[in-house]
This record gives C-alpha cells, sequence and structure tokens, in this order.
C-alpha cells in the first residue's frame, strides 16, 4: 500500500480526482476481506474507495490507511462514505500548509545555501532532493501507519504537533535561511567563488541580527523606516567603497 501511495495521481482527472488512486492504493488490504477478490464484499469495498477523493498526495495515505482500516472492520458503507467526504477538506489544507507553503520553501533555501557555499549544481541537486525527499516519504509511511491505526478516529492523528505547529516553525526556520542563503547566492552568481569573503559574511551575519532586533522592537520599528535605514546603508556602503 505505501509503495501504491507514490503512485496515487498516475490517474488523476478532472472528475473524481484522486480516487482511482485512492480505490488503487486500498485494494490490497481489501483482499482480506471474506470471499476474497470474487466476493462481493471485495467487489463493493473497491467501488466505493474509486470514487471522487480531493486530498493533498502525501497526507493521501493518512486517508488510505484509516478507509483500509474501516473496510476490514466491516463498518457499516454509509458510515465509511460520510466519513471519506469528511477527510477531503483537512487533509488538502494541512497538507497544503505543511508541504507546499512550509517544507518545499525551506527545501528551496537550503539548496540556495549550498550554492551559495561553492557546491556544485549536480551537488544542489542531490541534496534538495535528498533533503526533500526524506520529509516527503516520512510523512506518507506516518500517515498510513497513522491512518491504520486509529480508524474512523483518524481526527487524533490531525492533531499531531508537527501538523498543527509544524508550518509554524518551519517558516522561522525558513526566514533564517533566506537571510543567510540570498546574499551568499547572489554574491556567487555575479562572479565571486569565495563564500567567506567579508561583504557576503556581514550581510549573513547582519541578516539575522536585524530580524532579532525588528521582532523585539516589534510594534516600535515602522515598515517605512526600517527600509529608509536599510536604503542609507547601502547608499552610504557604496559611496564609502
Amino acid at each position: 500500500m505505501l509503495l501504491r501511495c507514490m503512485a496515487i495521481q498516475g490517474s488523476w482527472n478532472y472528475e473524481i480526482l484522486v480516487g482511482n488512486g485512492v480505490g488503487f492504493c486500498v485494494e490490497p488490504a481489501l483482499r482480506q476481506l471474506p470471499g476474497g477478490v470474487d466476493g462481493p464484499l471485495y467487489k463493493e469495498a473497491l467501488a466505493r474507495q474509486s470514487v471522487y477523493f480531493n486530498a493533498h498526495p502525501y497526507l493521501a495515505s493518512l486517508a488510505i490507511g484509516a478507509l483500509a482500516r474501516a473496510e476490514l472492520d466491516q463498518v457499516p458503507p454509509v458510515r465509511i462514505e460520510r466519513f471519506r467526504t469528511a477527510l477531503c477538506g483537512p487533509l488538502g489544507s494541512v497538507g497544503d500548509r505543511l508541504v507546499w507553503a512550509a517544507w518545499l520553501p525551506a527545501c528551496s533555501l537550503v539548496a540556495l545555501l549550498l550554492f551559495g557555499f561553492g557546491w556544485s549544481p549536480l551537488g544542489v541537486m542531490v541534496g534538495f532532493l535528498l533533503l526533500y525527499n526524506i520529509g516527503h516519504l516520512a510523512l506518507r509511511d506516518w500517515g498510513l501507519r497513522a491512518g491504520w491505526r486509529f480508524g474512523l478516529r483518524v481526527a487524533t492523528a490531525l492533531g499531531h504537533p508537527v501538523l498543527q505547529h509544524g508550518p509554524r516553525y518551519i517558516g522561522l526556520v525558513s526566514a533564517v535561511l533566506g537571510g543567510l542563503a540570498l546574499p551568499l547566492a547572489v554574491h556567487r552568481a555575479i562572479g565571486s567563488q569565495n563564500p567567506l569573503s567579508p561583504i557576503p559574511m556581514g550581510v549573513a551575519v547582519a541578516t539575522p541580527v536585524l530580524a532579532v532586533l525588528l521582532v523585539r522592537l516589534q510594534s516600535r520599528a515602522e515598515g517605512w523606516r526600517v527600509v529608509l535605514l536599510l536604503l542609507a546603508a547601502f547608499v552610504l556602503y557604496s559611496v564609502v567603497r
């Protein structure tokens, strides 16, 4: 089932979205129903799991595990259908916030930081793919196991701290990564091969320090004043240089 989750979007279409994919992923578990693959319970369950479904493709594994458990526990079909419909919204919104809005940008910034430190293009690509897929595969694996364990009580799994608070903390880390990666990457892009030279290192150190000061000042730091201060600093640097 976990391997099949990797292909959940293989039959994606505008009519039922990943519905066929959910049926494809749940199918190995349905073979355990009384009567096997030739029995009416198997055929009815497979048809029930192959209709419209929409969720984040990574977190859909949570639904797959829960639906497989519900089918094998022979929960009444009407209840399974209501449960299946109710999963779409939460799994879509939570997955989008955690993966597309948090984890993917953070991994991209790490790749940019590696580029700034002088890694080769191949090394940057491999580093990004390794980091991103560690998180992506771990999320799929956890979702399938949690769905199977909780079944219809899968709302308990949705309260996991990583799902609830992960996007906020990853966002904070991304802000620091951005402050470090951008000046180093720009400096290398314009021709310098030494990421430890004074200019980019000074900017890389000053950026997180400025971020901490802004957080401490909070409402006392008005945006336009901060921008004018930064522009004045750049002008002064250009003149002195």
